[in-house]
């Protein structure tokens, strides 16, 4: 499926059930190749190879708890000391970004109180920067690279 992203060769196989499964760098393992899946993997090696986020300060998949509910956020990006700057959250290329979607990692956000928030399903990318001083979110023209983060707030 083509994306609005550059094009990356992966490794991806067919497992024992007759499904295609993509090697996920970040997590060292296959993963069922969903739309979503694929992605993330694309856009996640795009902040990786363009970018300049690196590997080491990106999560996949991590628990969190809102509320009392358990959540699972797609990926973070964290600060060379440990806490996290940015949220990202992935959809397949047919879920529209919508209201409900920004909502959904903004309630994530209120857990992990990051600076940027990324929503993408791979044909139309969302970034905006939450300023907490001055309670203000603006929306970004582009993804930042890592080094033009704002890593002190």
């Amino acid at each position: 499926m083509k994306l609005n992203l550059p094009t990356y060769d992966f490794k991806i196989r067919v497992n024992s059930s007759g499904k295609d499964e993509i090697f996920d760098e970040f997590r060292g393992k296959y993963i069922m190749l969903s739309a979503e899946e694929w992605v993330r993997q694309n856009f996640i090696r795009y902040l990786k190879e363009v970018k300049g986020y690196p590997p080491m300060l990106i999560a996949i998949e991590k628990g969190i708890k809102v509320n009392t509910l358990q959540k699972r956020f797609d990926a973070v990006v964290y600060k060379n000391d440990g806490q996290p700057v940015v949220l990202i959250e992935f959809k397949s290329p047919d879920v529209k970004i919508n209201q409900k979607v920004m909502e959904q990692i903004s309630g994530y956000n209120l857990k992990l109180k990051v600076s940027y928030l990324i929503v993408s399903n791979g044909l139309t990318h969302y970034c905006c920067h939450v300023d907490y001083k001055t309670a203000h979110i603006s929306f970004l023209k582009e993804i930042p690279e890592y080094n033009e983060l704002k890593l002190i707030e």
